[in-house]
């Protein structure tokens, strides 16, 4: 992120976190995200499920989302980074959701 915009990042990401509940964020992303964006996310969301399940080849991913392999490859790059503690608290999301 270019230098300039982070300290704008980081007061999002505060505003962020002073939500209290899923609909007061919903709301809120709401306000900042067009519909597009919102469902690029929730799509970005759904490769890094499938890739912590570790069932499918990233082809396989990215030909059931209709995605090129390179978003897949992003999302499973961003993973190799990831703590552990975040990795578990997206597994721990996708099975309350399930």
């Amino acid at each position: 992120m270019k230098q300039k915009y982070l300290a704008n990042w980081q007061a999002f990401l505060k505003l962020c976190a002073q939500m209290k509940g899923k609909n007061d964020f919903s709301l809120l992303l709401d306000l900042f995200l067009t519909k597009a964006e919102q469902e690029d996310i929730a799509l970005r969301y759904k490769i890094v499920e499938e890739l912590l399940r570790s069932e499918k080849t990233q082809r396989e991913i990215a030909r059931e989302f209709g995605v090129s392999i390179a978003k897949v490859t992003r999302g499973s790059n961003a993973l190799r980074v990831a703590s552990g503690k975040m990795k578990k608290a997206i597994s721990k999301c996708n099975h309350a959701s399930a």
